[in-house]
């Protein structure tokens, strides 16, 4: 067995956070790591004890949500309210960091961002993270991190594809079914 990178585990983990947000329009998660340790994790939902965006829709204003408080700054603000540092440390999020949570990434001290895919990135806020040091790098989350079934998913295709290949006339369909194979799990051709 194949263990998981450390950025495929903390990328899945902000992933696994995602899951708990209250957003109608985007699920964020974040996890914060220091050490290889995680810190913190958040996501975007409502300030504790107000109504969610599920529940009741999104409260816009400006065409932003006002509501949601950003899975970054949620993740920063656990770590603030129990007296964990952020200095150093390093942040998973699954989609880019808006302006307002770039500016709080560098204040807390976080050094590392980790993001797994492009949102609205705000060119002020990759020139202020290169202004600070804060070191950007995009780490999408591959799909058999978290599927615990990968192995036998992509061991059952193979099975089929050898099969068909014994039975089948049309080898152009064949390859296209190999390749799709290759590229969902990276199966052995």
């Amino acid at each position: 067995m194949e263990r998981i990178s450390w950025d495929q585990y903390f990328m899945a983990q902000s992933h696994l956070l995602a899951l708990r947000s209250t957003c109608e329009r985007l699920t964020v998660g974040a996890t914060i790591v220091r050490e290889k340790r995680i810190i913190a994790g958040g996501y975007n939902g409502s300030v504790s004890g107000d109504s969610h965006c599920i529940d009741e829709g999104c409260y816009v204003i400006d065409g932003h949500c006002v509501r949601t408080v950003h899975a970054e700054a949620n993740a920063i603000l656990q770590c603030a309210k129990f007296g964990v540092p952020t200095e150093g440390a390093e942040m998973y999020v699954t989609h880019f960091p808006c302006l307002q949570c770039c500016k709080t990434i560098i204040q807390s001290g976080i050094k590392t961002l980790y993001y797994a895919a492009d949102y609205r990135n705000d060119p002020y806020a990759i020139e202020l993270f290169k202004q600070s040091g804060v070191h950007i790098k995009k780490v999408e989350l591959e799909s058999n991190a978290v599927d615990i079934n990968s192995n036998e998913k992509a061991t059952y295709v193979e099975l089929l594809l050898n099969k068909l290949e014994r039975v089948t006339k049309d080898d152009r369909q064949l390859q296209e079914f190999k390749n799709e194979a290759q590229r969902l799990f990276h199966v052995n051709q």
